[in-house]
């Protein structure tokens, strides 16, 4: 038996695969998969569990439940207070290319039947950075989760504070941490779950003040990034440093979870969380 035979017969298919759909290589492990597989495996490669970056919108779709989404402050949007010079077309082009007025979406659903707020922040827009709409939107969903007696759950993907907005987006820090507070004051659950990446601004204030924090596994969490705390302090770094593993071995996490697994965790969550009164009714 011609011992290529199968070798030939896997790259003819494959042939056939990137001539009749897309085929999307994992940046891990190098492996190549139809994107039909990969949307049949919510886009984790069946290689190596790597955890592809998706949209909000993918999220909303497949950790609430269908059709109980509503959003709140859809319309705020962010503009160039500092006359950041190229910044206003930067913003355009983003909003062309994605479909989104800005890095987060917010408001309501349900999981499993149970009312939560929710933030599905996304790194298509400006690598997720938090800029002076991002942190008000994140503010008035806590707020509203707060009048409404609501738990809130927040999908963290950001490459930090944006630049452009200098000073006022820094702001946005110190805002949404108090709004966080305000929430927790008020005896309601927060939920903090970390996607690849949570960097910078975002993860020094809100995504780390969850009551739960969890991630999605391998992902890369911390505030500066790893070269750039290698080149400040000289030193080689301990091996997967800043890793969602990494910081679940040093307590910083409360647990790591698969995406497929990621609704129920939620859902087992929020109803372990529910006041005795409700929970009967259930």
């Amino acid at each position: 038996m011609d011992p290529f035979k199968k070798k030939r017969k896997m790259l003819a298919a494959l042939k056939e695969i990137k001539e009749k759909g897309r085929v999307i290589k994992c940046p891990s492990c190098g492996e190549e998969h139809p994107e039909d597989v990969l949307k049949v495996q919510m886009y984790v490669c069946p290689s190596c569990g790597h955890h592809f970056k998706v949209s909000s919108v993918y999220r909303i779709k497949t950790v609430l439940d269908q059709g109980s989404f509503h959003e709140i402050c859809g319309s705020l949007r962010g503009y160039d207070p500092l006359d950041f010079p190229g910044y206003e077309k930067k913003l355009e082009e983003t909003r062309n290319n994605t479909g989104l007025r800005e890095a987060v979406i917010t408001g309501t659903g349900k999981i499993d039947g149970i009312k939560t707020a929710v933030c599905m922040m996304d790194n298509r827009f400006l690598m997720g950075s938090m800029g002076m709409a991002v942190g008000e939107k994140i503010t008035r969903c806590f707020e509203y989760a707060r009048r409404k007696k609501l738990p809130i759950i927040i999908f963290s993907a950001s490459g930090g504070a944006r630049m452009q907005e200098g000073i006022l987006s820094l702001m946005q820090m110190a805002k949404t941490a108090a709004a966080a507070r305000r929430h927790s004051e008020a005896g309601l659950l927060f939920i903090s779950v970390m996607t690849n990446p949570t960097t910078g601004g975002v993860t020094a204030s809100f995504a780390s003040l969850g009551d739960i924090i969890i991630a999605e596994p391998k992902a890369l969490i911390g505030f500066a990034g790893p070269r750039v705390i290698q080149q400040t302090i000289g030193k080689s770094l301990p091996e997967g440093f800043q890793s969602s593993e990494y910081l679940l071995e040093h307590g910083f996490l409360d647990a790591v979870v698969c995406r497929k697994d990621m609704k129920n965790t939620l859902s087992l969550l929020l109803h372990l969380h529910q006041k005795p009164e409700r929970r009967r009714l259930l």
